[in-house]
């Protein structure tokens, strides 16, 4: 399997950005519960990782109140474009626009949100630059897509096609969440939609496992 690929995540995100909110609405409620398991509270820092258009903004904004920051990383221009007018709204966000690989981040964070960053996932040195800044004990969600049971076969199929548009690696989604077990302690998983995505959580961990 080949390794994430920026350059192509680029492409198709300069493809897809317009339509991107739409195709999106169908996992709304998924968002709502990932966002829910970082159990925020007023005046934490959380990191939106490759937060897209800002579709988290305001359930991140609400849960860490006027006295705390979200901060948004994305590498598309043309999904930062639309992010920025989101942010615009909201004096808690602010953004940096970059690959998580090389996004320079400041201070440390109380929780990190993975909404589908199948990508950034499989990236070690991406997952090396989050966790840097994140705490011990850093409240940690994560949902995303993964393939479902054997014996559903031909949704694996249709998961696979569905999914193409907004990712470049097919590696890892039998556990997509496997590196994050590096850095994350207690991770729980929970199999939504048929098993064809996931939602998780732990806590970052105090020493990273080799």
């Amino acid at each position: 399997m080949s390794d994430p690929d920026p350059r192509r995540a680029l492409e198709q995100y300069r493809r897809h950005a317009a339509g991107y909110d739409a195709s999106a609405r169908r996992t709304m409620a998924i968002r709502r519960r990932c966002v829910e398991r970082l159990a925020l509270r007023p005046g934490d820092r959380v990191l939106d990782v490759a937060c897209g258009t800002g579709l988290s903004f305001a359930l991140l904004a609400e849960g860490v109140g006027a006295g705390g920051e979200v901060v948004g990383v994305e590498l598309s221009p043309e999904m930062m474009q639309q992010a920025r007018a989101r942010a615009a709204r909201l004096p808690q966000v602010r953004l940096v626009e970059g690959t998580m690989e090389q996004a320079r981040l400041d201070g440390v964070f109380d929780a990190v949100l993975f909404h589908y960053t199948h990508d950034v996932l499989q990236s070690p040195p991406a997952l090396a630059n989050i966790f840097a800044h994140a705490q011990p004990g850093a409240r940690v969600a994560v949902a995303g897509v993964k393939h479902p049971p054997a014996w559903l076969f031909p949704l694996r199929l249709l998961r696979l096609w569905n999914a193409r548009p907004y990712l470049t690696t097919f590696r890892g989604l039998d556990r997509p969440w496997a590196l994050l077990e590096r850095h994350v302690e207690g991770i729980e998983v929970q199999p939504v939609l048929l098993g064809t995505n996931y939602l998780a959580r732990g806590r970052v961990s105090a020493t990273i496992t080799p």
